[in-house]
């Protein structure tokens, strides 16, 4: 699964790499989103504005908002099944702006904690992960926007962290998810990224918790 991830760079940057239109002023970086928090979405590929959507997809037939920290991933092979996903994936398909995220690897000593890792694509460019949105109405007939990354099996890389990762795509080939295609088109993006165009490097467990969300969650160490 995806728990955790980055949008570091500054908005700026990501507006120039994909041309994007409209960015909210309330998009700031970030070193250790997590589920339930606002995070940056592009949902058509005319305008491309940015809008900030909560992490963690609310169904619209859902009682309760807290459905969304159950569905913070959808699996690639079943979105077309599952009737949480599946409306929304031939319907609100979106780009989830990013440029890393975290994994976590048992460690071989006995009680040790596990010790987090922090993948990017090489030369550390931003990228978008693969997501579907909804709205959902809560109670006093407030309109709120979700999201979900997408995953799917993981490549060599980070197959040797965990047995899924979220799909990546780069500015190639996004766009392309938010096309009007049919769905075995598009099911063909939900491919692990190349194992060998991605880096990774061991980090602070700080990212544990998800009120630490500075740079600090994100510097590389050796012990």
């Amino acid at each position: 699964m995806c728990g955790r991830f980055t949008i570091t760079l500054e908005p700026a940057s990501f507006k120039e790499i994909f041309e994007l239109g409209k960015i909210p002023t309330e998009w700031v970086p970030r070193y250790n989103a997590a589920p339930g928090q606002s995070i940056p979405v592009v949902r058509d590929s005319t305008q491309k504005d940015v809008a900030m959507l909560r992490w963690g997809l609310v169904p619209h037939w859902a009682k309760d908002i807290s459905i969304g920290y159950r569905m913070i991933n959808a699996r690639a092979e079943t979105l077309a099944e599952k009737p949480s996903f599946r409306d929304t994936f031939k319907n609100r398909r979106c780009l989830i702006l990013a440029d890393g995220f975290f994994e976590w690897r048992q460690s071989e000593i006995n009680n040790e904690p596990k010790q987090p890792f922090l993948f990017q694509i090489k030369d550390e460019r931003p990228f978008a992960f693969a997501g579907l949105w909804e709205s959902w109405q809560s109670p006093d007939k407030e309109a709120i926007c979700t999201c979900t990354i997408i995953t799917c099996a993981p490549n060599e890389l980070v197959a040797q962290f965990h047995n899924r990762m979220p799909v990546i795509l780069d500015r190639t080939n996004c766009w392309e998810w938010l096309a009007d295609k049919a769905e075995a088109e598009l099911s063909r993006l939900l491919a692990p990224f190349p194992a060998e165009a991605m880096q990774t490097h061991a980090v602070s467990t700080l990212v544990n918790n998800p009120r630490c969300d500075d740079i600090h969650c994100i510097e590389e160490i050796t012990s």
